[in-house]
């Protein structure tokens, strides 16, 4: 070309755990059963959004109104709701206006780092959600900056790492907060919130808290919300119904801003991702319209209860089989539907392997390995357990993180077939890391 065509950011925007589907797609061709657990998308794993909640949606479908525009921040009567049901966590107040609708979180997300200043840095959790964390680096034209997840402290942010990188970092402008936390799964207590609260109110910082996951919690957690812990600091929750419905193909998610006016440039900053907004017409309008309707039915709440009782039972069984192999740290979970299990320091090294029936199977991983030959140990343990067992996971060095790991979903709704799995899982584990 003429001139060249990508900025330097561009690097960055890559998403192992939809990337890796395409090696087990490879496998599947040549027989290999396919065991998913490398995405959380419920309906994938066979969850069914309530009868009752389809009968809304399909009379909603049958409104001539359902098919047109609605207003550019999203229907008013649905933020108002939404603002409403904020305002009774008796924290920061909100009203319609500081609600703001997007096609998904995902492309909240981009939103946000998109219009920032490219020297302007959000610091965020490492191992870190990768549409976070590739976006926050695209934008910046470098790699993500993060702050440390301890596997070690039951996945809780190290604060003094966070307060040292932003002390000595003039250009972080904000800090990401994702509770209940994807990949790990864990739920933060309040001191730990208020700690963030502290750090942002010293350093003159916006608060941005990913709250997909705020209502799936169990094993007795409860996920605070930031507008509860806030108090006077500019901030935004990012919130969605993908999860909790679950309607993930619905592409329905949004922002609320707290403390808009409590500093000019984030209200400019607010004002602007409503200006972008504006300039694309409207988000999805179907969704928008059920959300009222739905969560404000006097069978939602019971219904969440219960499903996150069933998530809490499977994360129970997994906890079961593999807590106690020697050659991985490995924490419970209490929010959201992941779990992070990282191997212990030096028990990963080359030429460990498994024992792959399918030779054409095999010949495909060794075409990976030819590939790609300084690949990280985890991802080769990954790439491994795919080609010996099916089971898709994820590296935890694609979650922009040097620990060497791997994440794992709970969503299989068949408990015979989620022990199954995980079984061949712990079967790997000891037979990969006693290969040599």
């Amino acid at each position: 070309m003429r001139q060249r065509l990508l900025r330097e950011g561009a690097s960055e925007l890559t998403y192992e755990i939809r990337g890796i589907v395409k090696k087990a797609e490879q496998l599947k061709k040549v027989g290999q059963p396919i065991y998913w657990e490398n995405i959380g998308d419920p309906i994938q794993k066979n969850a069914k959004m309530p009868d009752w909640m389809k009968d809304i949606i399909g009379q909603l479908v049958k409104e001539d109104d359902t098919f047109g525009y609605c207003h550019s921040k999203g229907i008013p009567e649905t933020r108002a709701f939404l603002a409403a049901r904020t305002n009774t966590l008796g924290g920061a107040q909100i009203s319609a206006e500081d609600i703001l609708f997007f096609n998904g979180l995902g492309d909240a997300i981009s939103k946000v780092y998109q219009f920032l200043m490219p020297t302007s840095r959000i610091i965020g959790p490492s191992p870190a959600y990768s549409t976070h964390s590739s976006s926050e680096g695209a934008h910046a034209n470098t790699s993500p900056l993060t702050y440390k997840l301890d596997p070690d402290n039951h996945w809780y942010p190290d604060m003094d790492d966070l307060y040292l990188k932003i002390k000595y970092n003039p250009n972080v402008v904000g800090i990401l907060i994702i509770n209940p936390d994807n990949p790990t799964g864990m739920v933060y207590p309040k001191e730990i919130l208020d700690r963030f609260v502290e750090i942002a109110r010293e350093f003159n910082l916006m608060l941005i808290s990913d709250e997909i996951y705020c209502n799936v919690t169990y094993n007795n957690a409860r996920a605070w919300q930031l507008a509860e812990y806030i108090q006077e600091v500019p901030g935004i929750a990012l919130k969605g119904i993908s999860k909790e419905f679950p309607w993930p193909g619905a592409r329905c998610g949004w922002m609320e801003y707290y403390n808009r006016g409590a500093d000019e440039q984030f209200e400019r900053f607010c004002q602007t991702l409503d200006n972008a907004k504006m300039i694309e017409v409207c988000s999805t309008k179907l969704p928008q319209k059920a959300i009222p309707i739905i969560m404000g039915d006097e069978r939602y709440q019971p219904y969440r209860i219960e499903k996150n009782k069933e998530i809490g039972q499977r994360s129970n069984i997994i906890t079961d089989i593999l807590k106690d192999i020697p050659y991985i740290t490995f924490n419970p979970t209490n929010g959201a539907f992941y779990n992070t299990i990282i191997f212990r320091e030096g028990v990963l090294k080359k030429g460990q392997h498994l024992k792959i029936e399918n030779p054409e199977a095999a010949a495909l991983l060794k075409s990976w390995e030819d590939a790609e030959p300084n690949m990280s140990l985890d991802k080769h343990f990954v790439y491994s357990l795919l080609a010996a067992e099916g089971v898709c996971v994820v590296p935890t060095s694609s979650f922009a993180s040097e620990l060497q790991g791997f994440r794992v979903t709970l969503l299989e709704e068949n408990e015979e077939l989620l022990k199954s799995t995980f079984g061949k899982i712990k079967k790997a584990l000891m037979a990969y890391c006693e290969s040599i």
